[in-house]
């Protein structure tokens, strides 16, 4: 949604008939994903929550919680969440508030006067990213049945509370993702890393393409958010659960539960480079050797790296970088080849998509300690895995490469 489906609203909002993208390609679109949004919300409320409450763990709703069950959540809603939440009744002086990509939000339906005599009927509760999604109900029974809440259930249960002297008559959860693709002109572009970091600034408020509401939404508060973004019908998907089931990966973290988790894959250590303790260069004299990844390890060429950057006879390095994730491996050594004296340079790839921003601090950081860095080839993303190794070897100077 965040990428790809632009193109076919935007037909669908023209009503292109004859182009590439056309209302027919978005009515295509729009049925097939919600059929796939069906069937997940299938799979989590028949399959994997009842699957989850054989193993003793639920995620229990305000009418399946006890007496001692709520009375915990209504003081945990009263430390931790209501402090955070800023509920905003819309009026002349409060219009729509701007409402980032892909967050928790909730829309509210009023009944009756404030303490000013106003009578405005919708407000808007952002809910801030920070707050966690899941929340475990403390146990003092010592019991072996681990009990969850979502946040959007406990700020459901409470919402009264936030507007005092108010009536709520409706109301439901809602999330809007926002197209999020940074459109650069490699041509007409002098600094991409300039161009790239304005277009973050902008990225979590970019054009609406997908609304997503709690199946019980009222048609009235569903029409008001369609209309205030900008969406056809189609773009609306009413779901039977939490807007964002990703959030209860966190399950896997949060309950010590080992016999329900995969057994973790171990990739094993490349067979033509065994034993790991020689030398890759005296190993690559021999001639070539073929990694089959992800069975065996890309631990081989990090190890690799790591002998580069500490051997005395090695010159230069040169390396590809496309997503280096939360691991600090590989910026590590690469700063520590720059602090021994070695030419470093490093191609970096600004453009990797969501990570351009990770991208761009690694390059800033690189550069920043000496090492050259250059941002690949205009009009293209270096996806490629490469790595050049300079050597001095006697009286000639020799070539150690990794491509992947």
């Amino acid at each position: 949604f965040e990428v790809r489906a632009i193109h076919h609203l935007l037909a669908a909002k023209t009503n292109d008939h004859k182009g590439y993208y056309t209302v027919a390609s978005f009515d295509a679109l729009a049925q097939a994903a919600h059929q796939l949004v069906a069937r997940q919300y299938d799979i989590y409320n028949q399959v994997l929550m009842p699957a989850l409450a054989r193993h003793q763990i639920k995620v229990i709703s305000h009418g399946q919680r006890n007496a001692q069950q709520r009375r915990w959540v209504k003081d945990y809603f009263e430390s931790e969440v209501r402090p955070l939440l800023i509920p905003v009744s819309l009026d002349p002086a409060h219009p729509f508030p701007q409402v980032a990509n892909k967050s928790l939000n909730f829309i509210v339906r009023l009944s009756g006067r404030n303490a000013f005599g106003r009578t405005n009927e919708i407000a808007i509760v952002k809910v801030p990213r920070l707050l966690p999604r899941l929340i475990r109900i403390p146990n003092k029974r010592a019991s072996r049945e681990a009990t969850f809440v979502s946040l959007s259930s406990v700020i459901r249960s409470h919402l009264e509370d936030l507007f005092p002297e108010r009536g709520v008559s409706e109301f439901s959860h809602f999330r809007i993702t926002r197209h999020s693709e940074l459109a650069v002109d490699d041509d007409d572009t002098k600094n991409l890393r300039t161009v790239l970091r304005q277009g973050l600034q902008h990225r979590n408020y970019g054009q609406a393409v997908r609304l997503e509401v709690s199946a019980g939404c009222s048609t009235y508060l569903k029409n008001f958010l369609l209309q205030q973004f900008d969406l056809p019908e189609a773009a609306c998907y009413p779901v039977h659960g939490p807007v964002n089931l990703v959030r209860f990966s966190q399950l896997a973290d949060m309950v010590d539960a080992p016999q329900l988790l995969f057994k973790p894959y171990q990739p094993r250590w490349p067979v033509d480079l065994t034993p790991p303790a020689g030398s890759f260069f005296d190993r690559l004299k021999q001639g070539d050797v073929l990694i089959h990844q992800p069975y065996e390890s890309f631990d081989a060429v990090m190890a690799f790296l790591h002998e580069a950057v500490y051997d005395p006879n090695v010159l230069a390095i040169r390396q590809t970088i496309y997503r280096t994730g939360t691991d600090p491996t590989l910026l590590n050594l690469l700063r520590e080849a720059v602090r021994r004296g070695k030419e470093v340079t490093v191609v970096v790839e600004l453009k990797a998509r969501f990570d351009e921003e990770t991208n761009i601090h690694s390059a800033e950081m690189l550069e920043a300690i000496g090492a050259q860095v250059l941002y690949g080839v205009v009009g293209l993303k270096t996806h490629a895995k490469m790595l050049l190794v300079t050597r001095r070897e006697g009286k000639d100077l020799r070539r150690y490469v990794h491509l992947s």
